[in-house]
């Protein structure tokens, strides 16, 4: 790919979410500011390779984008609100060169939480128009099909326009009942870019620092809401153990046996600070349970054993609050190392087939606990099924190495 190419791929990555909250923020209209961008990354595609990547790429996005915004108002012949688009946009040519303050890219998440929007689109919507994801890359996280999802963010954007939603933070209050499709978005986002970062795509490294930097200026803004800075903890403590999820030559280490030498202590300390902050304003709160369940594995760096009876407790506890496929795929694993494998595969039962069918993590748990159940026809059915649906070479090569442990 050559400079071009990969300099526009890197500011769509890294900026989407700053451009359009910059944009919407003037013209007062998420969609239009969306369309804009994308209309001003083709021209980026068509004339970049001729004329070269300007010295400032954000501005000259930004400037072509408004010029899309106008030349759209100008042609629709809708003279009161073209009106508006220019004395707007005029304004804004001040000061083109300022980078959108995060205010505003908090504030373009909370719309996307309005109420007006189908609560089932909250959190997509807003990985869509703040962080660039498409359908294609969010549909795993929700278990939907890319099209049928395609479609529900194009109703929930256009829900935006009819309903005239005022582009700022909500009140106070408000802002509280808008908050866990926000959280559920930013971790949402920082699953996806580790999933991806885990399987080689470039990408997908920004995104995770990208979501981790929202959970942690979300945090900053919010220092006395405990799911908040229980999410900051519980995504950094996944952070810190990242460089351990592979050894020297590449393969994939499980995190019970992963070399706590290698975790990254800053990180770790991190974690724990928020974890404190959460704790001064406990509720019972999904974030919070999670955030305590990796604490209770990062025991494991002061030497202690894992307590696998208190992390299926708490498993527990996230199940009956919050009882997604994730959760109970955890309690089963949690279950198989506290009670046995009996106990793992008989939570696993409680999972929709339908949902179970495409989920990796549930095929791979389903895969231990059947080997360890003494099921060898049907370990190696499930490792075949977690080895198909997993985009992580170095997990995929794990599990067939478990898989022909079985067949020697």
């Amino acid at each position: 790919m050559n400079q071009p190419h990969e300099a526009l791929e890197r500011l769509a990555r890294l900026s989407y979410g700053r451009l359009v909250a910059r944009l919407a923020a003037r013209t007062g209209s998420v969609s239009a500011a969306a369309d804009a961008l994308s209309d001003a990354l083709v021209r980026a595609l068509e004339t970049w390779p001729r004329r070269g990547v300007p010295d400032q790429p954000e501005a000259w996005l930004i400037a072509t984008a408004k010029n899309c915004l106008v030349d759209a108002a100008r042609h629709a012949q809708v003279a009161a609100r073209g009106e508006a688009h220019l004395t707007l946009l005029q304004e804004e040519r001040s000061d083109m060169a300022q980078a959108a303050t995060p205010d505003r890219i908090l504030n373009l998440m909370f719309v996307c939480a309005h109420p007006a929007i189908d609560a089932a689109m909250r959190t997509p919507l807003m990985l869509q128009l703040v962080l660039g994801l498409d359908a294609r890359r969010m549909a795993g996280a929700f278990l939907i099909a890319p099209g049928t999802l395609s479609q529900r963010l194009t109703r929930a954007r256009a829900k935006i326009e009819v309903a005239r939603i005022r582009f700022a933070l909500p009140d106070t209050a408000d802002m509280a009942d808008r908050l866990d499709p926000v959280l559920a978005a930013i971790y949402a986002a920082y699953t996806v870019g580790s999933d991806g970062q885990m399987a080689g795509d470039a990408k997908s490294s920004a995104l995770a620092r990208e979501a981790i930097w929202l959970a942690s200026l979300l945090a900053s803004r919010m220092p006395g809401e405990p799911e908040a800075q229980a999410l900051l903890a519980l995504m950094l403590y996944a952070e810190a153990r990242r460089s351990a999820r592979l050894d020297a030559e590449g393969r994939f280490v499980p995190l019970e046996v992963q070399d706590v030498a290698i975790w990254d202590e800053g990180l770790m300390r991190d974690a724990d600070l928020a974890m404190r902050m959460a704790a001064r304003n406990a509720t019972l709160g999904r974030y919070q349970i999670e955030a305590a369940i990796q604490a209770a594995h990062a025991d494991r760096r002061h030497r202690s054993p894992t307590d696998w009876r208190a992390i299926a407790d708490l498993y527990r506890g996230l199940v009956a609050l919050h009882p997604t496929t994730g959760a109970i795929t955890g309690l089963a694993a949690a279950l198989g190392e506290a009670e046995g494998a009996a106990a793992g595969l008989a939570a696993l039962e409680r999972v929709d087939p339908a949902r179970a069918e495409s989920y990796q993590p549930l095929w791979a748990v389903r895969a231990h606990l059947l080997r360890r159940a003494g099921d060898r026809p049907g370990a190696l059915a499930a490792y075949g099924r977690a080895i198909s649906l997993s985009p992580d070479p170095a997990v995929r090569a794990f599990l067939e190495t478990r898989r022909q442990d079985l067949t020697l």
